[in-house]
Formats: C-alpha cells, sequence, structure tokens
C-alpha cells in the first residue's frame, strides 16, 4: 500500500467512532482502522473485524476443548 494506485485506489481509514472513511493518514492511529486498499473495504472495518473475532473465539474453544481431553487420560 502506500501510493496512489493507477486505478485511483489507495489507503483508506475507517474511524469507528464517526463511521466515516477517509483517506487522512495524519488523524491519530487510536481512532481508525486501516489502511485498506478500496474504500468499499474500509467500510465494511467493523463487520471484518467481528467475522475475526467470532473466528478466534470459536479456535479458543476448541482449544480448550482440546486441552480438556488431554488432560482427562
Amino acid at each position: 500500500m502506500g501510493a496512489e494506485h493507477a486505478d485511483g485506489d489507495g489507503e483508506y481509514w475507517f474511524d469507528p467512532r464517526t463511521g466515516e472513511v477517509s483517506r487522512d493518514r495524519r488523524r491519530s492511529w487510536q481512532g481508525r482502522m486501516g489502511p485498506y486498499r478500496t474504500r468499499e473495504e474500509a467500510e465494511q472495518a467493523l463487520d471484518r473485524a467481528a467475522d475475526r473475532t467470532e473466528a478466534w473465539d470459536e479456535e479458543d474453544r476448541r482449544r480448550s476443548e482440546e486441552d480438556q481431553l488431554w488432560g482427562e487420560d
């Protein structure tokens, strides 16, 4: 990422407090998510984060169950 691409895409940032997408990288990193390659990816930032969190939680549950099985031998 970095420099603007020929097709008009570059770096986009999502502000979860306001729900706005911007191209302003000067804002504090604490108030933004990204960078994303497209505006559409940035607009879906919260959905993607929720999906990843759900997957990690499921992985944690699976590992916990495996740990319990190993402890029962």
